[in-house]
């Protein structure tokens, strides 16, 4: 049985996920970002206890095909941002079409409808929070950065984090109360 669920972003929330589904006694095959396959199919107790359990952490069981598949947009460009170290070798559109088997049009309509901004736009506020990240944790220079995030330059990346968010990269790292937003509320 496929269950989707809401808001699961990061590695951490999968071990959520494993956790809650293992303190329920249910079995899983398989658990990514978004979604999990786990062997019974479950009663609609079961499925209230383990939705009441995510809740509590933030997660949320999923029934609506177009919220769905929003979610698994957003795992697709967060994976890619996140986890991702190779440069994919064709465009964005082409690359998330592929990858959840839709037309990118339809995808890119849906995804504006139920977000209000779009997949291009959720991409690059992704990137920049990376970039936010990778700043903060002082590893490494901006060059660095700008090749892993697969900037063609690290005059691109200044100026799309300007744009972005009003400042330079190394005003922003100089910053004492550093502002960054949790993947679960982009």
């Amino acid at each position: 049985m496929k269950l989707y669920i809401r808001n699961m972003v990061c590695i951490r929330c999968k071990m959520v996920v494993k956790y809650e589904l293992d303190k329920l006694g249910l079995h899983h095959t398989r658990i990514e970002l978004g979604e999990v396959e786990i062997k019974e199919d479950l009663s609609e107790e079961q499925l209230n206890d383990l939705n009441v359990a995510l809740k509590s952490c933030g997660l949320e069981l999923m029934d609506d095909k177009k919220s769905i598949l929003v979610e698994k947009i957003k795992a697709t460009v967060i994976e890619l941002v996140h986890y991702t170290d190779d440069m994919i070798k064709i465009n964005l559109t082409d690359y998330i079409s592929q990858k959840l088997n839709h037309n990118y049009t339809y995808l890119s309509n849906l995804f504006s409808e139920v977000k209000g901004t779009s997949i291009e736009k959720y991409y690059l506020e992704l990137k920049i929070e990376r970039v936010k990240e990778l700043l903060v944790y002082d590893e490494l220079n901006i060059s660095e950065i700008a090749w892993k995030l697969h900037y063609s330059s690290v005059a691109h990346l200044s100026s799309q984090f300007k744009k972005m968010t009003g400042l330079t990269p190394s005003h922003f790292k100089n910053l004492k109360h550093i502002r960054r937003n949790p993947l679960s509320n982009m």
